[in-house]
């Protein structure tokens, strides 16, 4: 009897341990809003939306403490609409993130699992479409074609990142194929770096994906994660903000290169790239925030895009120009309200292209307005 209760003490004694030494953290953000869109295929729409700015999001992430500066760590994040309840990214239970791996203070950590790309995690941050947790939509480049509004996710990715090395930060990924036969048959990889001095941060990103529009639906990237239906996809860019105590300042630069064009996943009105030939973006942004008091801001940001389209009838050179503005009110630390209009012009040259905001239904003609007031919540 003695046996089994100092058995049962140790156990007791080892859980608490064990408990004391980890930790479990939910969190998450909730936007709901209202948005007009002055051309949703021809008619002018008003609609209760989810994630109009701010797209909704719930996690769960931990750690366990290892010893040695060491903890294994998880992470899974699900998105989902405010308005129906459904879920977002295909349908997945956990389409922003799920992974597991190990974390080392002097190291950094190593992670398997669906994950962002070093682009998402280097450059976007000083993008104004990437700097807020879960994105700012309405102000995303044309089709999200740089990602930087984290339009996918990988699949099957391997990830290192590394610690902060005195305001430096560097990382890479690899998204597997997990074909037999076909190592490259739909995987990507990236990598990128950023530093912080001086009140200034830079960052810059590059990432690759191969075989986009492959059968195999088990790689990288699926179908409804896909930005582009291409063969190849080439992203690259950097950038340069400039923080003060109440203001930023930002400039970013990115070009995305297609080989193998089938289509833009979403867009309504590129059939003429559906042969096969080739596409690319370059985008311009300079973007900035100033802070008035500490609960209330002001956001703009503009970006220039240059396309390059080729088609069986010949090249394409789209121009867009993309306008937003944002005004936006803290009711507490975990609550604000927010009013955000956004204006884009494309000069088609030829190709038919309509206006197309990010997360709204594409104009009928060459210009779109959308504005949406909301309120989020963190928890």
């Amino acid at each position: 009897m003695k046996k089994t209760l100092v058995a049962a003490s140790l156990a007791a004694a080892y859980a608490c341990g064990a408990h004391a030494q980890s930790s479990v953290t939910l969190y998450g953000v909730i936007d709901a809003g209202l948005s007009y869109n002055s051309n949703a295929g021809g008619h002018s729409l008003f609609a209760a939306g989810s994630g109009n700015v701010t797209g909704s999001h719930w996690g769960v992430t931990g750690s366990e403490d290892l010893g040695g500066g060491t903890r294994a760590i998880f992470r899974l994040e699900s998105g989902f609409s405010v308005t129906n309840g459904t879920l977002r990214q295909g349908g997945r239970m956990f389409g922003y993130q799920a992974y597991a791996g190990l974390e080392n203070n002097r190291y950094g950590a190593l992670t398997l699992g669906r994950q962002y790309d070093s682009v998402v995690d280097y450059l976007a941050p000083l993008s104004f479409t990437g700097r807020h947790p879960g994105g700012n939509n309405l102000s995303a480049h044309p089709y999200d074609n740089d990602n930087l509004n984290n339009s996918f996710r990988v699949n099957n990715a391997l990830k290192y990142a590394s610690t902060n090395y005195g305001g430096a930060k560097f990382g890479a990924l690899y998204g597997f194929s997990n074909e037999a036969g076909g190592f490259d048959d739909n995987r990507l990889y990236s990598f990128g770096a950023s530093y912080d001095f001086g009140g200034f941060e830079f960052g810059t990103g590059y990432l690759q994906a191969n075989n986009g529009g492959s059968s195999n639906t088990n790689g990288a990237l699926t179908l409804t994660d896909r930005t582009f239906i291409a063969a190849q996809q080439r992203t690259y860019g950097a950038g340069v903000n400039y923080v003060t105590r109440n203001a930023r300042f930002g400039f970013v630069w990115t070009r995305t290169q297609l080989g193998g064009l089938d289509t833009i996943n979403g867009a309504n009105s590129l059939g003429l790239v559906q042969n096969g030939q080739g596409a690319s973006f370059s985008n311009y942004e300079v973007n900035a925030s100033y802070m008035f008091t500490p609960q209330f801001s002001l956001n703009g940001v503009y970006t220039y895009t240059q396309g390059a389209l080729s088609s069986s009838g010949g090249e394409h050179h789209p121009r867009w120009h993309e306008v937003s503005v944002q005004a936006d009110y803290f009711l507490s630390k975990r609550t604000d309200v927010y009013a955000q209009a956004t204006y884009q012009h494309i000069s088609a040259d030829g190709s038919g292209l309509g206006a197309d905001i990010s997360g709204q239904s594409a104009s009928s003609t060459n210009q779109q307005t959308v504005v949406a007031i909301g309120m989020r919540h963190r928890f």
